[in-house]
């Protein structure tokens, strides 16, 4: 089944979603939204313990100066959301204490070892009682999607959509957005690795896709080699 729609990230379709393009300074979580449209909340999942790293927690690894977790959840920030709520897990206790996480909800998933189906879960959750009516889902070990990523995909939700995905060169990825009304499902269907997958998988024709391959590089950091594109 073909997906829902693409959107096309030029001037035209920024002010047919509802928005210019917001610039990371802009920060666009003060921005006012569309009348009828809640507020977009950002979770960021940094649970992972590094496997193939070394088992060097990703939310610890160091990125301009700072552990990667900070960096991360600032862009979900700039880019439009907040709350922004953050789940644990790896070395939970020294992300804690290393990281300058004040400004954000931190969650802990005791399970993280199983996969990032449950750090999904245990943020949704998390998100129940927030008053948020839609959820951009980020990764923590992404650095090269920035605030512009994220401002689109909260673009298309307040042109309308309750489930976005960004795209790299017509393949879909990260930042991810869900309308409230679909976390139960979602967190139902979250196991393993497969985080939300296979609910995207079984909706893919209700997906309005956002190409952001020109603002942003969707590059996972998952091997030594990788460690090269942090700065």
């Amino acid at each position: 089944m073909a997906p829902k729609a693409s959107i096309t990230p030029t001037p035209r379709s920024a002010r047919a979603a509802g928005a210019t393009e917001p610039t990371e300074a802009r920060g666009a979580a003060g921005a006012a939204r569309p009348e009828g449209r809640g507020k977009v909340a950002g979770l960021l999942l940094a649970a992972g313990g590094g496997r193939r790293l070394g088992g060097r927690p990703k939310a610890l690894l160091e990125h301009r100066g700072r552990p990667l977790v900070e960096h991360a959840a600032r862009v979900l920030r700039e880019g439009g959301c907040a709350p922004v709520h953050i789940v644990l897990g790896a070395a939970a206790a020294a992300v804690r204490e290393r990281a300058e996480l004040s400004a954000y909800t931190v969650s802990e998933n005791p399970d993280w070892a199983q996969g990032m189906g449950s750090s999904l879960r245990v943020g949704l959750a998390a998100l129940a009682g927030s008053g948020a009516d839609a959820v951009v889902v980020a990764l923590v070990d992404q650095p090269g999607i920035g605030a512009a990523a994220v401002a689109r995909v909260v673009a298309a939700y307040e042109g309308g959509a309750s489930l976005v995905a960004a795209t790299y060169g017509g393949r879909r990825g990260h930042p991810v957005l869900f309308g409230a009304d679909r976390w139960g499902r979602i967190a139902a269907s979250a196991e393993g690795d497969r985080g939300a997958r296979a609910y995207l998988r079984e909706h893919a024709a209700a997906i309005t896709l956002v190409e952001c391959a020109d603002v942003a590089k969707a590059y996972d950091i998952d091997t030594p080699e990788d460690l090269r594109r942090l700065e």
